[in-house]
């Protein structure tokens, strides 16, 4: 259960952030991975979210959507604090139920793309607007169609995931993520699985994404992606944020030495693979 305290200031003021994390804390057992992150993202902007393996990226994205619960401070997504109602200062956990209405505004794309194997193509992208948001299933089928068709698979629909390639794949999760109308998108790491020739088409998908103006927090080793597509880059480091700004200052000029350690081991790796 978070800590009771109050924020000392309301997300509520305008221009009001598309996420709010303040404070937050997480630990798993005695191991504490976040150690009260502030962050705030803007609508329309995105967010990469930088750092070696264990620094605390994952576990944030996680947490922005309740998929993980906190330990301390509060998350605030479009105004509306995750997972938790207030009443006295005090924050009560939401119904699982009410949590899952929340989560259905907040698209996220993993590491592995978890598509159901027995579901073609189209029944993947379907299922949620069809068994959550209850939508009539021919307006589920087009929307589906045009969002297959954005990826570039809609003649793919009638595909079992096993016959997909991983970039097909992670494209088909891609639009089953958009086919919720989320209005955030998280991203954990969306080619870390993939071979290298592959991931360059889910990039694509992501940078018209970010061209149409959606919110999003990405999770990512793809420096080039951060550079050249994303508003601001953060870098973590053991649970918390140390420094963050436009990309052509964190990426070209970091100030911690850290994330000059970090940048300069994961950009040799890119360029030993070119």
């Amino acid at each position: 259960m978070p800590s009771q305290n109050a924020p000392d200031a309301s997300p509520a003021t305008l221009p009001q952030p598309m996420v709010t994390v303040q404070r937050v804390r997480k630990r798993y057992g005695h191991e504490e991975v976040i150690k009260g992150v502030d962050l705030e993202v803007a609508a329309g902007e995105v967010l990469a979210l930088i750092g070696a393996s264990g620094s605390g990226k994952s576990t944030l994205l996680r947490c922005i959507n309740h998929l993980e619960r906190i330990d301390a401070g509060r998350i605030y997504v479009d105004g509306q604090l995750v997972g938790y109602r207030e009443r006295g200062g005090r924050l009560y956990e939401m119904p699982e139920r009410d949590v899952c209405q929340q989560r259905a505004q907040i698209g996220m794309v993993f590491q592995r793309f978890n598509l159901f194997p027995h579901l073609t193509v189209l029944q993947n992208v379907i299922e949620a607007p069809l068994q959550v948001k209850r939508e009539p299933r021919a307006q589920a089928v087009e929307r589906a169609m045009a969002l297959l068709e954005r990826v570039g698979l809609a003649a793919k629909a009638q595909a079992y995931p096993g016959h997909l390639s991983g970039g097909q794949q992670q494209r088909v999760a891609i639009a089953r993520a958009l086919a919720m109308r989320p209005k955030l998108m998280l991203f954990d790491e969306p080619t870390s699985a993939l071979d290298p020739e592959l991931v360059d088409e889910v990039l694509a998908v992501m940078r018209g994404l970010a061209d149409d103006g959606m919110t999003m927090i990405v999770v990512t080793h793809e420096i080039a992606f951060a550079r050249d597509v994303c508003d601001r880059v953060a870098f973590m480091a053991d649970g918390v944020i140390l420094e963050q700004g436009p990309p052509a200052e964190v990426l070209a000029r970091p100030r911690h030495e850290r994330t000059r350690t970090f940048l300069s081991r994961v950009i040799g790796a890119q360029q030993a693979q070119e």
